[in-house]
């Protein structure tokens, strides 16, 4: 059996028992905490079933609910469950050492032994370097007439291809097929050098009231930064205020969309 480590997914290692108690069949895991950690009072896992915590010794605890049995995990409502449960545990200010979707033990016993008593000290130490620290996601995006028109000014080889194709007739389109695609891939082209520009200064800006900062590559095309921030919670304010300068700076061209607090995938420490 693959045993479950922070950020990552193993498959449940068997199905539950019809009927079986609470606790005695197999867990799904949603994470780590420290023991005695104050669960949400309404917060339910996977299938609504009541989530706990399992006690390992050594001041660590894992967080589960009873595997639902008799079919596999993966619908849509499991992935939302088990985020739930986690963010449930960061608004109310809870440590946690998040696990990726999938994770699972055969019961409790294997919950304490297989995973806590052989990684308490790992844990712990991660832990203590996610304590009093929030995750948060910073998205950017192009206000995307105000970056065109900025290339069309700023690249005479774009305009001009582009005005000769506004000027093709209809009924002959066709023929000016790879000088769209052509007119595409510069566009493309000047928006991914701006990017890279832009993107920086955002990052720039906003990485000194942060801990840690873990970038993620662009997606769309109109995407111009996403990465998540560690934060202390003694800096949060700040953090906030300079996101919210960056927006009023950049309002014209680039939009800004804050995230969290989230659960810290991105800064789960390698244990």
């Amino acid at each position: 059996m693959t045993t479950p480590t922070p950020g990552s997914a193993s498959q449940p290692a068997a199905e539950s028992a019809a009927g079986q108690a609470a606790g005695h069949g197999p867990q799904y895991v949603y994470g780590v905490t420290r023991s005695g950690a104050a669960l949400p009072a309404d917060v339910a896992g996977l299938e609504d079933r009541p989530v706990r915590l399992v006690d390992g010794g050594g001041g660590c605890a894992a967080i589960v609910s009873d595997l639902p049995g008799n079919r596999p995990l993966g619908e849509r409502a499991d992935l939302v469950a088990h985020q739930r449960v986690l963010n449930a545990l960061v608004e109310a200010g809870t440590v946690v050492l998040p696990f990726r979707f999938g994770s699972a033990l055969t019961d409790t016993t294997a919950v304490e032994k297989e995973l806590l008593a052989d990684n308490t000290a790992r844990f712990a130490e991660a832990l203590d370097r996610l304590e009093g620290r929030v995750e948060l996601r910073l998205k950017a995006t192009y206000v995307q007439e105000t970056v065109l028109r900025e290339i069309m000014d700023a690249e005479p080889e774009i305009a001009e291809l582009a005005r000769r194709l506004r000027e093709v007739p209809p009924d002959i389109a066709d023929a000016v097929y790879y000088d769209r695609v052509r007119l595409g891939e510069l566009i493309a082209q000047a928006v991914t050098r701006r990017r890279e520009t832009d993107g920086q200064v955002l990052l720039e800006a906003a990485a000194p009231a942060a801990e840690a900062v873990s970038p993620k590559p662009p997606v769309r095309e109109e995407d111009v930064l996403d990465a998540s921030f560690l934060v202390t919670a003694d800096r949060r304010a700040e953090f906030e205020r300079v996101v919210e300068e960056l927006g009023r700076t950049h309002a014209d061209r680039i939009r800004l969309r804050l995230i969290g607090p989230l659960p810290p995938y991105d800064f789960v420490p390698e244990v």
